[in-house]
């Protein structure tokens, strides 16, 4: 048998490796590098934390996301296709029997009171957008 080197335990090497003990040293240096951290940080007043909390930007509301590009794509194309045959008959008489009808305007017209009738809440979203 060997004599024990320094920092070995009596026990052997087998149960040493199975139970290992922090060296003082080490944990001397580990805790001078965790003051030598605290030092450095600085400390936030209260007051400092509310200007932080205050200038930081609100969550963007997801509908604000959809309305943004709903009014894009609308700006480069404001057409909706629609079927309804009973509807295109009568636009179509009224086109051939009242002169300057337009079926565009009529349609338009009659869908965008529907529309602003069975939906108010988001007519209103877009009532101030220039289209």
């Amino acid at each position: 048998m060997t004599p024990a080197k320094k920092g070995e335990n009596a026990l052997g090497k087998g149960l040493d490796a199975l139970i290992r003990k922090e060296q003082p040293e080490k944990k001397d240096e580990i805790t001078e590098k965790n003051l030598a951290k605290k030092k450095t940080t600085k400390k936030v007043s209260s007051k400092q934390s509310k200007k932080l909390k205050k200038t930081t930007k609100p969550k963007e509301d997801p509908n604000k996301i959809i309305i943004d590009g709903v009014v894009l794509e609308v700006r480069r194309n404001p057409r909706i296709s629609l079927w309804s045959a009973k509807s295109a008959a009568v636009l179509r008489f009224l086109k051939n029997t009242t002169p300057a009808f337009s079926i565009s305007k009529e349609a338009s017209s009659l869908i965008e009171d529907a529309v602003k009738q069975k939906y108010p809440e988001i007519w209103e979203i877009f009532e101030d957008e220039d289209f």
